[in-house]
C-alpha cells in the first residue's frame, strides 16, 4: 500500500510550516496574535476539509474507517509517531500518540503556540472531508501539553 516515495506528512507539515511562519509573523504584526490565529486556523482547517475529500475521491470502494486505517502510514512515515493502537475495526479506530514528532518540530522551528493550529486542528476537519459518517473524538494533545494525544474514530453507520 506504501509509496516509499511519496512524501510523508510530517515532511509535507515542515515544508508548509516554514512559508506559514513569516506570513504569521506579519500577521501578528498587522492585525494582532489573537486575530492571526484565527485567520491562520480558518485557512488550515478548510484546507484539511478539501485534503480529506481529494483522499476519499481516490477510494474505488469508498472512504470509511477502515480505508482511513489504511492511510495511517502517512502519518507515521519518518517516525514521526509513536502510537498504541487500542481498537481497529470497520467501525472504530482508537489509539494513543505517545510521542510526536510534530509537536516537537513546531516546537523547534518556534511555532509552538500555534502547532495545534497546523497538524492538530487539521484532524477533525480532515475526517470531516473524508469520511463525514466517522466522527473523531480528542481530550488531549502533546501539543498542547498532554502526556499523549488520545484518538477515537468512531463510525456514525449502522452495520449492515
Amino acid at each position: 500500500m506504501s509509496d516509499n516515495n511519496e512524501l510523508g506528512i510530517l515532511a509535507r507539515r515542515k515544508i508548509e510550516a516554514e512559508i506559514i511562519k513569516p506570513i504569521y509573523e506579519i500577521l501578528v504584526r498587522e492585525i494582532g496574535k489573537t486575530r492571526a490565529q484565527a485567520v491562520i486556523g480558518e485557512a488550515i482547517e478548510q484546507a484539511a476539509i478539501d485534503a480529506g475529500k481529494a483522499f476519499a475521491s481516490k477510494e474505488p470502494n469508498g472512504a470509511d474507517v477502515k480505508s482511513f486505517i489504511a492511510l495511517q502510514y502517512l502519518w507515521e512515515k519518518d517516525n514521526a509517531l509513536d502510537v498504541k493502537v487500542i481498537d481497529a475495526d470497520d467501525q472504530q479506530y482508537n489509539y494513543n500518540v505517545t510521542r510526536c514528532r510534530y509537536a516537537e518540530m513546531y516546537h523547534e522551528m518556534g511555532l509552538g503556540e500555534i502547532g495545534h493550529l497546523l497538524s492538530c486542528a487539521r484532524d477533525e476537519k480532515f475526517i470531516v472531508g473524508y469520511a463525514p459518517d466517522v466522527k473523531l473524538t480528542r481530550t488531549t494533545t502533546i501539543m498542547q501539553g498532554g502526556a499523549c494525544c488520545d484518538f477515537r474514530y468512531r463510525s456514525t453507520k449502522d452495520k449492515p
